[in-house]
């Protein structure tokens, strides 16, 4: 048995930048931390001649063509394995579509299972390219490149997207007393919406591709917030990181009409109202995680509790995807 995991992330800054459909043109810039909540993938040789598959749906095959999820089926073409019986298990932590990364997390880890079952050491940067290949080209998803590279290395980590499609990736040079501060004002809560960020995502690349200033002009605005934000955490500026992630929340709703409702907005300005500095919706929008800076965090906690929001308690993960345990 094989079991393995990859951490999820939140973005900290410049997200949207990493799709191909912008970086490819101007280069692109995230800053990405990965959290303690995890994808996991259990793979394990069984006696029967079939692929017994458990993900939110159960499947039953004989072949890896006839397999439906899309990133398994394309995952095992990518690595074929040796064994004709096997049974793969996901288990995550957080359920997908609330904005962590949970698709780049599950293939990086179902990848890393594979190369483990076939005794194959693989770099951390090639395991996140494959991962992106899968989604990217293979799959044709409208998504871009942070979550699989934040699932792979974890850390506070920032990458920039090269025109020619190369990955820097560079660990942030952070205190560790703004490292305590940011880890323990940092908030998460679940707004009680899930959704696909295909859609929106589909959105930023279609304008993207066909020119559209406006969507140009706000990624690049994105980008450099990234940068900024970036500055003032190395900097141990955590207010001003607060400041930027706040006017960021402010220009990515008119990203799309589907990044927010009045629900959200008002879960927002609750928040603002007691003792949130900054704060913003992690993923593509539309629902999932709203993440909060606060240095009154029991105000703020109390206030949103009344209001019905579950908070999920994280701390900053600097492991990265990893092998659980073989047997």
């Amino acid at each position: 048995m094989i079991i393995t995991r990859s951490p999820l992330r939140i973005s900290l800054g410049g997200g949207g930048t990493d799709l191909p459909s912008y970086y490819r043109e101007h280069g692109g810039f995230v800053l990405s931390a990965a959290i303690d909540k995890y994808v996991y993938i259990t793979l394990h040789e069984t006696f029967q001649p079939e692929f017994l598959i458990k993900y939110s749906a159960t499947e039953v095959v004989q072949t890896v063509d006839e397999i439906k999820h899309p990133i398994i089926r394309e995952a095992l073409r990518m690595v074929p394995v040796s064994a004709p019986h096997l049974e793969i298990v996901s288990l995550s932590d957080i359920p997908a579509g609330t904005g962590l990364g949970s698709s780049g997390s599950f293939t990086v880890a179902l990848l890393r299972a594979l190369h483990t079952l076939n005794k194959e050491f693989v770099p951390r940067q090639e395991l996140a390219e494959q991962a992106c290949r899968i989604e990217i080209d293979i799959l044709g998803e409208p998504v871009g490149k942070q979550d699989q590279y934040i699932s792979s290395f974890g850390g506070i980590t920032s990458f920039e997207f090269r025109q020619d499609g190369g990955v820097d990736v560079t660990p942030l040079q952070v205190s560790t007393e703004t490292l305590y501060n940011l880890e323990d004002n940092l908030l998460l809560f679940f707004t009680g919406f899930t959704r696909s960020a295909s859609a929106i995502l589909a959105e930023q690349d279609r304008k993207t591709r066909g020119g559209d200033r406006g969507m140009i002009e706000h990624l690049h605005q994105i980008k450099q917030f990234g940068y900024e934000s970036k500055a003032a955490l190395e900097q141990g500026d955590l207010r001003r990181f607060a400041a930027i992630m706040h006017e960021h929340w402010e220009r990515k709703k008119y990203r799309s009409k589907s990044m927010t409702n009045a629900v959200i907005d008002e879960f927002y300005e609750l928040a603002r109202a007691n003792g949130a500095l900054g704060g913003k919706l992690i993923g593509a929008g539309g629902g999932g995680f709203l993440m909060l800076y606060t240095e009154d965090k029991t105000r703020l906690r109390h206030a949103l509790r009344e209001a019905g929001l579950r908070e999920v308690r994280m701390r900053f993960d600097f492991e990265g995807t990893m092998l659980v345990t073989r047997s």
